[in-house]
């Protein structure tokens, strides 16, 4: 009878380990897909942006904070047209490099429709 409850013991915990399994390869895969997928502007800020702006583009970075860099959330930058702020990431401000000679013009409207989306998710 023992031998009966400690094959049944095993089992059960054979069992509740596969469902955890199946239940860890779906809540993983889920996550994964509802993560939308990179936009361009996000990668271009990425890699150009967040060394001073920040990866949230509240320029809290060592970098940021001593060049004084604005957040680019905050209603000042926002109230901006998407003109001028194109004209900033073209032309530069000092202390930020332009990018026009790296970027065209659709890169930059993307960047700008990047910054638009960091300051929605603010």
């Amino acid at each position: 009878m023992r031998f009966l409850r400690s094959a049944a013991s095993r089992g059960l915990a054979q069992l509740s380990l596969v469902m955890l399994g199946a239940a860890f390869a779906i809540l993983t895969s889920r996550a994964v897909v509802a993560r939308p997928p990179e936009s361009v502007g996000e990668t271009i800020y990425k890699s150009k942006c967040t060394t001073c702006h920040g990866p949230d583009g509240s320029g809290q970075t060592s970098m940021g904070k001593m060049m004084k860099v604005h957040d680019l959330r905050s209603p000042e930058v926002q109230k901006q047209s998407d003109a001028e702020l194109a004209a900033i990431i073209t032309a530069g401000k000092s202390p930020m490099p332009a990018y026009g000679k790296q970027l065209d013009k659709e890169k930059i409207q993307q960047v700008v429709a990047y910054l638009r989306e960091l300051a929605k998710s603010h």
